[in-house]
């Protein structure tokens, strides 16, 4: 079976009361709250309730817990702490060894990253990238002493899967990561506009055993505290969630995560210690889902990887 995973980072369970919470703004298939109700799911979908916080105090990061996901392993326990950012040598080892993508690609399956980036972006970090013509930007020092490579393309660099540019964006063989290239060409960036269902009908048809497609808006919006962002990030991602439901094939499961809680609160800047919502579409639930290390487990499952 085929697996899509959805990923949306910062998303958690929250108060359906609060109006400081941008989930209640829209019917979004993530909209999910603490008192057990949400948005009806279409396609006989079904949802968990994710833990976060692996029995650590502190708040989830990013970095730990989404090597958790791509790993299936609980990497905040495993190295005592909570790890915001990128990863550091303890997950990268971890990522390394267990990526999900990696176990997959070594079973004779194959993985891929939905997602394009510039040329210029892949290199810096250092990842296996497609061919592109060219470095589509120039990165300035002060950038490139801020980026480096996130959970996500280091799981699929230890699968050694070339990550896509914007070259692939513009050939109809990739995604930015806003979907439908508004942000990005509000950047300078050469990439086309794309409806939810033009980048839904991309997505399947470059989809493998495994695809994993990644948005990172709505934990940005969450730190920001700015509520029209939110809407707006979860509004685009939501769109595109339901036609890549609507357009599924038979012999697909489709999965939505989060890896920890911070939009659902705009009365902080930081994240939350809220569970996240894991919806599924297709012939599987959720209910094996108790934490988001068990995203990456669920996905071996279900592709077949032992």
């Amino acid at each position: 079976m085929r697996v899509a995973l959805l990923f949306i980072d910062g998303v958690g369970i929250g108060s359906k009361s609060s109006a400081d919470n941008p989930l209640t703004r829209g019917e979004f298939l993530v909209s999910r709250f603490d008192d057990g109700t949400g948005t009806a799911l279409p396609a006989g979908g079904t949802w968990a309730a994710a833990d976060t916080t692996f029995g650590l105090e502190g708040r989830p990061q990013s970095a730990s817990n989404q090597t958790a996901i791509y790993t299936g392993l609980p990497a905040p326990k495993l190295i005592g702490e909570h790890l915001l950012g990128y990863p550091d040598p303890r997950l990268i080892a971890l990522l390394d060894g267990h990526s999900i993508a990696k176990r997959i690609e070594a079973a004779g399956k194959k993985a891929t990253f939905a997602n394009a980036y510039p040329a210029a972006v892949l290199e810096h970090i250092g990842v296996p990238r497609r061919p592109s013509r060219g470095p589509d930007l120039e990165l300035p020092p002060e950038v490139k002493r801020r980026i480096r490579a996130s959970a996500s393309a280091l799981a699929m660099a230890a699968a050694n899967v070339a990550m896509r540019t914007f070259d692939d964006a513009r050939a109809g063989a990739g995604l930015t990561h806003d979907i439908d290239g508004a942000l990005a060409r509000a950047r300078g960036m050469d990439v086309p506009a794309r409806s939810p269902e033009e980048a839904a009908e991309i997505f399947w048809r470059l989809s493998a055993d495994f695809t994993l497609f990644e948005h990172y808006l709505a934990d940005e919006a969450g730190h920001a505290r700015d509520m029209s962002a939110a809407v707006a990030a979860l509004t685009t991602f939501d769109q595109f969630a339901r036609a890549v439901i609507a357009q599924r094939p038979a012999d697909a499961q489709v999965l939505i995560c989060s890896d920890h809680g911070n939009v659902e609160d705009l009365t902080t800047r930081s994240h939350t210690r809220r569970p996240v919502p894991v919806l599924a579409f297709g012939p599987h639930d959720a209910s094996r889902i108790k934490d988001v290390a068990d995203v990456g487990l669920e996905v071996l499952r279900l592709v077949g990887v032992a």
